[in-house]
């Protein structure tokens, strides 16, 4: 695992746990509103890896502590060794979630099936339309973004997608769009984009909060369990 951050507290990622977030390095969108670019992207990266054994090490330290791991990244699923690295955060007696951007559904299924994770929030980006455009890439392939949604609908592990809102990039037709396509009961944030200073692009804005409670309408008339958080 490329381990490039450790957050040793977190009271907000991991819904009804006391935990950490470790975040891993390398992801394949480009989003230009991503807010850590540099664990995305090779020239912004610093020398810093937080070895496996390190990590492992605090991890024993916060038993009886420590309630959950929330594994972040980057995008976590690249990481070939994630289901043996998560089978030994299990076995010292953690929750583990998984945050994903949903391009690879094999892995999510496997994760699943296994038992492997407690939660997973999934980052739906923008309308199946759009969504090249939003991840920063041409001619994108929507159908494993697809799989993962469907997957999760299944409803067989805790879940929850979010949607970042960039000025420019979302709009009540493309969140319209989404609300229909993941029409249901589940639970459904959308986040106001911040800049953080480590963005992949410039010059982005988000949207004020009547701006955005006026998406969050949109989005209610299918999801109505759906809300803003931040």
């Amino acid at each position: 695992m490329l381990i490039k951050g450790l957050q040793k507290l977190t009271l907000l990622d991991f819904p009804d746990r006391m935990a950490c977030t470790l975040f891993t390095f390398g992801c394949n969108f480009r989003c230009p509103f991503c807010h850590n670019a540099s664990l995305v992207l090779s020239d912004r990266a610093d020398g810093t890896i937080i070895k496996e054994e390190e990590f492992f090490k605090f991890l024993r330290s916060r038993r009886g502590i420590l309630e959950g791991v929330c594994i972040s990244g980057g995008e976590p699923t690249l990481q070939p060794d994630l289901p043996d690295f998560i089978r030994r955060i299990r076995d010292l007696g953690f929750a583990v979630k998984l945050d994903t951007n949903g391009y690879r559904p094999a892995v999510l299924r496997t994760l699943m099936d296994g038992g492997l994770v407690d939660y997973v929030a999934m980052d739906v980006k923008n309308s199946l339309a759009r969504y090249g455009e939003t991840v920063g890439i041409a001619r994108f392939d929507t159908a494993p973004i697809e799989e993962s949604m469907d997957l999760l609908m299944e409803d067989r592990v805790p879940f929850e997608f979010r949607t970042t809102l960039v000025r420019g990039l979302h709009t009540p037709e493309s969140i319209a769009e989404m609300g229909q396509r993941l029409s249901g009961n589940e639970r459904f944030f959308l986040q106001t984009f911040e800049d953080s200073g480590d963005l992949i692009a410039k010059g982005l804005s988000g949207f004020d909060r009547e701006e955005t409670e006026a998406l969050l309408a949109v989005l209610c008339n299918y999801v109505p369990n759906a809300q803003i958080r931040g």
